[in-house]
């Protein structure tokens, strides 16, 4: 997947006989024992650029001189047109070694495009140590691996919110924002059961909530706060800070939900009033400042709930957008993300998902390549030329898209390539909280 995904010298036709390769597929035959020494680590396709060089010294009877040339075309393709030049010399010159007509001219397509996407090996070498390491960690401490991504943000494709549901799909306890338990960033607990620790979310996590206030929170809650009153006089914060705690809904220990503890915010100022302070000291539990009958205020909707959560927080731990719309989903013959792996090669689908992100690499000649998720997963779209043409203001506005197509299945790797589109964003509430990330 990393080789589709990030590598792509797909042009050459160099990435799919590799694989295929690799996975025993389709036999591995060199023509001559100098090709088996240049390409043996990559089962005879050539994927490097010292291996072009290599191949064009040792087969084509270039000099060292000609081969870097060679390299230096292959490395700025873009400003200089590719290694077209060298396609006489190349192929004369395996011919003259006794190379087949065909395997030159192949040979030569396989170097052409690394004008697409070529890289040296320790470009390779240093991005796949890099890229397992990452693996390792995701698949034997998923909870580490998620807290230090939430704590490295922003960073990278995929945002808050598709890391915690991607650790919850992994078995991960993510836990809440707590004034009581949270610290700045992101923090592993104990749990009584489970492989894996649990991962707090941090104060780092609410929109609007400085640093600074947060190391203060942090710093006089020794020991624990008991009520939103004692945070406010311990701690000295602007309500301003405590009003965006409450819209995180982080003062649920105390028994009050985001409504109930924004209500309890509003009759509190920055600092207490004078002659409420002179009359507490001394006491060991002092008065609060508001004293108000108890108003019980009517209780959110799950699916308002999260929309909340969205926009004080860019996540949810208590529910999918898409979720709150699956029963009609569900009545148009719309399948779920996380069905994809059991449907069978080739059959005609349709998904509605979340866009995370929408990819158009100029090594892919115009293709576009787009992320969805719902409350099972995500997908990988495939949307050629033409039919970003035709659709373009759905695949370019929505956040809640819906798409018709055809899957796509390599093995582990499975795409869906896109017929139609439709945008579906009218019908989720809060899309406007719900942004992609878009990379050329």
């Amino acid at each position: 997947d990393l080789l589709h995904r990030k590598g792509r010298p797909h042009k050459g036709d160099m990435v799919h006989p590799y694989l295929r390769r690799r996975q025993k597929l389709e036999p591995v035959t060199y023509p001559s024992e100098t090709l088996r020494g240049i390409l043996g680590k990559t089962l005879g396709v050539p994927l490097f650029q010292e291996q072009a060089m290599q191949v064009a010294i040792h087969c084509a009877g270039f000099t060292p001189g000609e081969a870097d040339q060679l390299r230096r075309a292959m490395a700025t393709f873009k400003m200089t047109g590719g290694v077209s030049p060298f396609r006489d010399k190349l192929v004369n010159g395996m011919l003259a070694n006794g190379y087949e007509q065909g395997f030159a001219e192949q040979t030569f397509s396989q170097l052409e495009g690394f004008g697409s996407y070529g890289f040296p090996e320790s470009h390779a070498a240093s991005f796949a140590l890099i890229a397992y390491a990452s693996a390792w960690l995701k698949c034997h401490y998923p909870d580490v691996f998620c807290a230090a991504l939430l704590n490295s943000q922003p960073m990278g494709f995929y945002a808050p919110s598709q890391i915690v549901q991607d650790a919850q799909r992994h078995g991960v306890e993510v836990r809440p924002i707590c004034i009581n338990a949270s610290r700045w960033d992101c923090t592993l607990e104990r749990t009584r059961t489970g492989r894996h620790a649990a991962v707090r979310l941090g104060f780092r996590m609410v929109k609007g909530l400085a640093n600074g206030h947060g190391a203060v929170l942090i710093a006089a809650r020794m020991p624990d706060y008991e009520s939103i009153d004692d945070v406010w006089r311990r701690a000295d914060v602007p309500v301003s800070a405590l009003e965006c705690l409450a819209e995180a809904d982080a003062f649920r220990v105390f028994g009050q939900m985001r409504r109930a503890a924004l209500w309890s915010l509003k009759g509190l100022a920055d600092t207490a009033l004078p002659l409420f302070e002179a009359a507490d000291r001394g006491r060991n539990f002092p008065l609060p400042e508001v004293i108000e009958p108890e108003i019980t205020l009517p209780q959110m909707s799950e699916r308002a709930s999260v929309h909340e959560d969205y926009r004080a927080t860019g996540l949810s731990l208590n529910g999918h957008p898409v979720a709150f719309l699956r029963e009609g989903l569900r009545k148009e013959g719309i399948v779920r993300c996380g069905d994809l792996p059991y449907l069978r090669d080739g059959r005609r689908i349709q998904l509605t998902g979340l866009v995370l992100m929408r990819q158009r690499p100029g090594t892919a000649n115009g293709t576009m390549f787009v992320t969805m998720e719902d409350e099972t997963g995500t997908a990988n779209l495939i949307v050629w030329k033409d039919v970003q043409e035709k659709y373009r203001r759905p695949l370019l506005a929505s956040r809640l898209l819906a798409c018709k197509g055809r899957l796509q299945k390599e093995g582990e790797v499975i795409h869906v390539v896109v017929l139609s589109l439709e945008d579906r964003t009218p019908s989720l509430q809060g899309s406007e909280l719900l942004k992609a990330r878009d990379f050329r």
